[in-house]
């Protein structure tokens, strides 16, 4: 067993090491996933039926997860070929750097909510271009889109990953999580916001050409579109919430109506015209390498979870701290360091739904400090990795000038979840 965790920790600090080591994540995950439950199997006292049974059931668990991504991604897609977020993006029309940073971040947190962070971070930081002119400022903007899509994310089932897995986990319920989180979420936002207001001077000034749009739609198609995928996601947690079937099943279902309304739409355009549109060109563009990654990280933690040692962890952790707050807020500090992905998997196979049951402060508090905790580096967040790429964001110039901005927001919003579930219970 002593060989699992050794394979998890190399796997995870290849993981955290990802850029200076140029192995790409996924291939790490993949391989330890593979190491992790080959050397479980051989060390089971149980036998290997017993370690495949396990095995069936954690890849369910993993399935269902990813199921979701994937449909989750294709929406977003389709609706982007379309050109449907200049539905939000041609209302923007603000003249001082003030006003819009902080349109850009409440469009940012709620759009988040309903997209995916990464998503949100990528869509808005291509607005960024077609707003401003000057790198620096757009550099700065693209710090704080990474801070507002992480709040957004975390307060809302859809929104972020973990929240999503603890949602799909059911550790967590549709209403309930929206309700408990969404101030502390809001300010984590506000804070950044406030004290970014006194930093930034001067008028908006755009690029000399604004990029135009999808090609080949009309402004019908385009919003039609937009509310057409905006409408199949935020119908995801209505219909689990009136089925009580899982969420995966609700996507899966409305990609397909998204696919027909599709067809239906473009079917009198010519092949050449409608290729780009089509679904399955979404299909190709989505990013296959993030899904695998969640399928190799997700089976390689679910040992640790098989084999008892997340168990043990959480005991050592109740001995030693003796206090769910600081487990749960270390967590979050941690997710700005390392992937919060296993940082939450880990944490679902430590804490038994049987001793924390559905919408217990632990499971609430955690979908709040690893959803936001990322922001405090540019490399916790899925969201933050993004930015990076399209912005070339130096790790050490993000941890300098936007790292004390998060820093500030997670701890406001850590004291405001804390006030308000005193006064609530």
């Amino acid at each position: 067993m002593t060989m699992v965790a050794v394979v998890f920790v190399l796997a995870y600090s290849a993981i955290a090491l990802e850029h200076p080591l140029k192995i790409n994540k996924s291939a790490t995950a993949l391989i330890a996933a593979g190491l992790m439950w080959t050397l479980y199997s051989f060390a089971s006292p149980l036998g290997v039926e017993s370690v495949t049974h396990q095995l069936t059931e954690k890849l369910a668990e993993t399935a269902a997860i990813v199921f979701f991504l994937i449909c989750a991604m294709t929406i977003v897609e389709v609706t982007d070929s379309h050109g449907g977020f200049e539905v939000i993006t041609s209302r923007i029309k603000a003249k001082k750097l003030t006003s819009l940073l902080w349109i850009i971040g409440f469009i940012t947190f709620y759009l988040s909510s309903i997209l995916d962070n990464m998503t949100t971070t990528i869509v808005m930081v291509a607005l960024m271009k077609r707003l401003l002119r000057d790198h620096k400022q757009r550099l700065f903007f693209a710090g704080i889109i990474v801070i507002a899509a992480n709040a957004g994310g975390a307060w809302s089932p859809i929104g972020d990953v973990t929240t999503t897995m603890l949602w799909i986990g059911e550790q967590v319920t549709t209403l309930n999580i929206m309700k408990t989180t969404w101030i502390a979420s809001m300010v984590n936002l506000l804070v950044p916001l406030a004290i970014a207001s006194f930093m930034l001077k001067g008028n908006v000034v755009p690029p000399e050409k604004a990029e135009s749009g999808a090609a080949g739609t009309s402004k019908f198609e385009k919003t039609f579109m937009f509310f057409m995928g905006m409408g199949s996601l935020i119908f995801v947690p209505i219909f689990k919430a009136v089925t009580h079937l899982p969420p995966y099943l609700g996507i899966l279902f409305a990609l397909g109506v998204l696919w027909l309304v599709g067809n239906i739409l473009h079917r009198e355009k010519p092949a050449e015209a409608k290729e780009h549109l089509a679904l399955t060109k979404a299909l190709r563009r989505i990013d296959m390498a993030s899904v695998v990654f969640f399928i190799g990280i997700l089976l390689a933690v679910a040992t640790l979870s098989a084999n008892g040692m997340l168990t043990a962890l959480a005991q050592w952790l109740d001995v030693k701290l003796g206090n769910q707050t600081l487990i749960v807020i270390l967590i979050g500090l941690v997710s700005a360091i390392v992937d919060n992905i296993p940082l939450v998997a880990a944490s679902m196979g430590m804490y038994p739904l049987s001793q924390f049951p559905p919408d217990s402060f632990i499971w609430e508090f955690m979908a709040y400090c690893a959803g936001t905790g990322g922001s405090i580096l540019i490399i916790g967040s899925a969201a933050g990795v993004a930015a990076m790429g399209l912005e070339k964001i130096e790790f050490f110039w993000y941890a300098r000038r936007i790292g004390p901005l998060a820093f500030a927001g997670y701890f406001a919003g850590v004291a405001a979840y804390i006030i308000q579930y005193n006064l609530l219970h």
